[in-house]
């Protein structure tokens, strides 16, 4: 009996944390504690907690005075959405939630669990950072975390649900990770805080314009989803978990919605302008040919210009690439390559096949982007795609020109299936453009004799006649098939029912070097 009483109180010390005083300050922070999260997020009654009772070893500094139960992080498995996974989550009413040996020892051995039952491992960060009390430990349990972080990369996935301060050696586990979900106004991230930056370089800058949900969501893009509550981002991890297998040698599971895979839109016939120069909404034709018309979009305000995401076709979860051709005419500059890019990557390493819709004039344009990199940051995107083994359908819908063209999936970097809508205008550049290089002489001649206009009209007539089509390359064999838009759905779900046994490799190789 005397020892059931004293597993009672230690469970009791445990689950108090830092105390009542602590708790209550961190609800009038607008933040739930850890063990709230976790309830929130694993299936009722199925938490299975470890490491309850661990406690720091360090006698520095008056810690020898000062232990709690945990050490400032709950960690266990738990069922989620009836699936297992390993959980972790910082508790900030213990030291600040502060990474220390012993914290760091719990997430390692976490991890290292979630690599033998191949699970995924969901991180709820909440934490003033490392603990400085017991120094180069401290650093050597980040770097701990860090490398199993880059071990289990495409073997199960990992997300970081970012629920208060995320600061300096802190940030670089969740950006290893596979997605980051952040909540507006309380949680935020960076390497180094305001009050270093006013006394380094003098510049004032709030916690939230630094490193707020709002700017690493739409201005840096390390950010994938930004939800406008605890609860609402523990729904949006929930819902992420749900497109997404247990691990690389699974498949997400099949999830069927009484959507007809026949099905067929006849507004798409309409989507697309007449005049290749105005702007539609990528996003429409995304929900159309979704199961249920839902679409679940990854990074939805950063490079708005390309848009990705998961939906489900026939029940099966399909990663969605699509040109936006309403901002920046859907080019692709440096922010889309890289946003695209990883997806690709992400889908790959999960078995998850790809979808891409194509709608794009070419790179963007400019000295700040050939500065900024835009030939090695384009290359991501290309490599992505070329390396990608999964089922990959490619529909064009309107512009494919230029090295756009075969960055975007197409047949040359080993698409399986290529599809286009009669209005796909494929070539080198638009006609415009091609007629001033091809026909510069014909156009000289044709000003000085006051014809220049007539002339110009004429020759954009042929080129378009003659390259801004899909057929030149469906004779060529470079497009599968072009068919009506209103199809699209039930053409896409025929290729990838067809897809569902490919076999492909790349060359055995350690790994490639992909331009980063």
């Amino acid at each position: 009996m005397k020892n059931t009483d004293e597993l009672a109180r230690r469970n009791s010390e445990a689950e108090a944390g830092g105390g009542p005083q602590r708790i209550a300050k961190q609800h009038e922070a607008g933040k739930l504690t850890a063990r709230e999260r976790i309830d929130l997020l694993v299936d009722q009654g199925t938490f299975s907690e470890l490491d309850k009772f661990v406690t720091h070893r360090s006698q520095n500094f008056g810690l020898a005075d000062k232990r709690y139960l945990g050490d400032g992080v709950v960690t266990g498995t738990g069922m989620i959405n009836g699936r297992p996974a390993c959980v972790f989550a910082q508790d900030f009413t213990v030291f600040g939630g502060s990474l220390a040996a012993m914290h760091a020892r719990k997430i390692v051995k976490l991890m290292d669990l979630a690599e033998r039952l191949g699970c995924p491992v969901i991180g709820l960060n909440d934490s003033g950072g490392a603990r400085i009390q017991e120094g180069v430990e401290s650093l050597g349990g980040y770097a701990d975390i860090f490398l199993r972080n880059t071990l289990l990369s495409g073997v199960v996935p990992q997300l970081s649900l970012i629920m208060g301060p995320c600061a300096g050696g802190a940030v670089y586990s969740p950006a290893i990770t596979d997605f980051i979900l952040m909540v507006a106004g309380t949680s935020h991230m960076f390497i180094t805080g305001p009050d270093v930056i006013k006394t380094v370089t003098k510049e004032e800058v709030s916690k939230e314009v630094l490193g707020g949900a709002d700017t690493h969501s739409s201005i840096s893009g390390v950010a994938h989803l930004e939800a406008q509550s605890e609860q609402h981002c523990i729904e949006m991890c929930k819902k992420l978990l749900s497109y997404l297998p247990q691990n690389n040698l699974d498949t997400a599971p099949l999830v069927m919605s009484g959507d007809l895979a026949a099905r067929e839109d006849p507004s798409l016939d309409t989507l697309i302008p007449s005049q290749s120069n105005l702007p539609y909404d990528i996003k429409v034709l995304i929900g159309s040919i979704a199961d249920g018309n839902e679409f679940f979009e990854i990074q939805p305000v950063f490079a708005p210009n390309i848009v990705i995401g998961f939906v489900r076709m026939n029940g099966r979860s399909v990663g969605v690439v699509a040109n936006q051709p309403s901002a920046l005419a859907g080019c692709l500059d440096i922010n889309a390559s890289i946003k695209a890019a990883r997806f690709v990557r992400f889908c790959d390493a999960f078995n998850i096949p790809l979808l891409t819709l194509v709608d794009v004039p070419g790179f963007l344009p400019g000295l700040q982007q050939e500065h900024g990199g835009i030939i090695r940051h384009g290359a991501k995107l290309l490599y992505a795609f070329a390396e990608a083994t999964v089922p990959k359908v490619t529909v064009i819908t309107r512009k494919a020109y230029g090295g756009a063209y075969d960055v975007m999936s197409s047949k040359h970097i080993r698409a399986d299936v290529n599809l286009a809508y009669p209005s796909a205008e494929i070539a080198v550049m638009g006609p415009e453009g091609a007629v001033s290089i091809i026909f510069r002489k014909e156009l000289d001649d044709a000003a000085a004799q006051g014809r220049q206009k007539e002339c110009r009209e004429q020759l954009v007539n042929d080129y378009r006649a003659k390259f801004s089509n899909p057929w030149e390359a469906a004779e060529l064999g470079f497009i599968d098939a072009v068919i009506r838009p209103r199809e699209t759905r039930a053409k896409v779900i025929e290729a990838f029912f067809l897809l569902s046994t490919k076999r492909q490799s790349v060359p055995k190789k350690k790994h490639g070097n992909i331009p980063l």
